[in-house]
């Protein structure tokens, strides 16, 4: 009999059966093993074919008048390199170096 001042008892999912959190382990362990890590290597691989596949050079320079304003020198090395400078990828305000 249900009376107005009881409530239904509730109970948590992962209390559903004594070993239901075994089975879902060994679920992730696999779906890990059998998914996950081909899914890692197969995009490894792409990224590997692309970028043999395209060459890696500098963009052409532009001399914007808008970027690499310098209205003083850093207060390190020359005063015309970042402190992180890559002369790869970051060129000077004359253009990259060689």
């Amino acid at each position: 009999m249900l009376t107005w001042g009881a409530a239904p008892r509730r109970t948590l999912a992962s209390a559903a059966g004594a070993h239901a959190g075994a089975a879902g382990g060994r679920t992730w362990r696999a779906l890990s093993f059998l998914v996950a890590l081909p899914a890692v290597g197969v995009c490894m691989l792409n990224a590997r074919l692309e970028k043999n596949r395209h060459p890696h050079g500098p963009p052409t320079f532009v001399p914007y008048h808008h970027l690499r304003i310098r209205t003083k020198p850093f207060p390190w090395g020359d005063g015309n390199h970042t402190l992180f400078h890559n002369p790869h990828t970051n060129p000077l305000p004359t253009g990259y170096e060689n």
